[in-house]
């Protein structure tokens, strides 16, 4: 076991502490990875907060980018000083849904509690979301990670591990959107903004971007959003109808996980339109349809978790797309913090202001 400094959750809603925590070497399979950069998601603040309840003590984070330092037996494909991503889609690659194209649903259960870390005492410490990224090092199994160029910075690959695929898959896996077809993103933040990159990638004629702000509505703009819309406008649906010249979105995306959005997102349909639920409400969180609204018009529901995404299929994708200039990445950095400053960057993230914080991890160096 060697030591490591790490963000660890000890009370729901209370403050991450920073102190150091033991990580076993690299198992079977696995490898280790010193990380250059660590993105916060909202799904990490939501966890922190008890959300979803969960062991605790536990170390969060999962988007995150750094360089293999180390590689258990069995591991085949990548080797020391490679750069990749790290993500939570642990799969197993056997099971019906990773055997059926679906790894991001994978059955198998893992125990994360009795995973590679452990406190400085020595008790069970839970690698959150088989990641437990806000860390400088993490171990992890090796269908988890993708290899990148090494050239890429670190901040901007890190966003690719949940928030980009997670909105762009949505769009281009879940949705299936075809060229010429509407679209409506409800919320413009981390997620929301990739469901856009997604959409313009895919073709899309119009897309609509709704939020509550207009400095959001604008930076959608800036992502590809053709039109944008207040959601705190009276009936916003409507407004939505008349940018796609008087009818519904062949696609609406609810990125955010407010009930109201998902209340009102059936309002933005075309008739054999489809909404994809994307936002995670926490726990016993409640919405309600009109069922028969979804079967006169043959509408439909579905959730989409991580955009459905095939990593080892995707990230290439995507990387590529940045490299050639066509997908953003480092206009979704929003600050650089230190771990230190963890808690200040989960703060500035609650504003809702921010796109995403990025924890960078440079030899000590003073983030930007």
């Amino acid at each position: 076991m060697q030591t490591i400094k790490a963000a660890v959750c000890r009370e729901f809603g209370a403050p991450l502490i920073v102190e150091e925590i033991q990580l076993a070497p690299p198992g079977l399979g696995q490898v280790e990875i010193t990380l250059d950069a660590v993105a916060i998601c909202h799904s990490d603040i939501s966890f922190a907060e008890g959300a979803w309840g969960g062991h605790l003590p536990a170390v969060y984070g999962h988007e995150a980018a750094g360089v293999i330092t180390g590689v258990g037996a069995g591991v085949q494909g990548f080797a020391k000083g490679d750069s990749v991503v790290v993500t939570l889609i642990r799969s197993c690659g056997t099971c019906p849904s990773c055997a059926g194209g679906k790894p991001v649903i994978c059955e198998t259960a893992f125990d994360t509690v009795n995973g590679p870390l452990k406190t400085a005492s020595g008790t069970p410490l839970d690698q959150a979301m088989a990641c437990g990224a806000f860390a400088e090092k993490v171990v992890v199994d090796q269908r988890q990670i993708v290899k990148i160029p090494a050239g890429i910075r670190k901040d901007a690959a890190a966003l690719i591990s949940c928030g980009v695929i997670t909105g762009v898959g949505a769009a281009v896996n879940a949705a299936g959107l075809r060229a010429g077809q509407d679209v409506v993103v409800i919320g413009a933040g981390g997620v929301g903004l990739n469901a856009i990159q997604g959409a313009r990638i895919a073709g899309a004629r119009r897309i609509v971007a709704v939020d509550t702000t207009q400095e959001k509505l604008e930076i959608a703009n800036a992502f590809g959003a053709t039109d944008g819309v207040l959601a705190t406008e009276d009936k916003p649906w409507k407004a939505v109808h008349r940018a796609l010249g008087g009818r519904g979105a062949d696609a609406v995306l609810v990125t955010v996980g407010a009930i109201p959005a998902y209340d009102q997102a059936l309002r933005y349909l075309a008739r054999g339109g489809k909404a994809v639920l994307i936002g995670m409400p926490h726990s016993g969180a409640k919405s309600a349809y009109e069922p028969v609204v979804l079967a006169a018009l043959g509408q439909g529901l579905i959730g989409s978790k991580m955009g459905d995404t095939v990593i080892q299929r995707d990230i290439p994708w995507i990387v590529d797309l940045y490299q050639q200039g066509r997908l953003k990445l480092d206009e979704l950095i929003s600050g650089r913090w230190s771990l230190d400053q963890i808690n200040e960057a989960i703060a500035d993230t609650k504003t809702g202001s921010a796109r995403r914080n990025v924890i960078v991890f440079h030899h000590g160096a003073a983030p930007d």
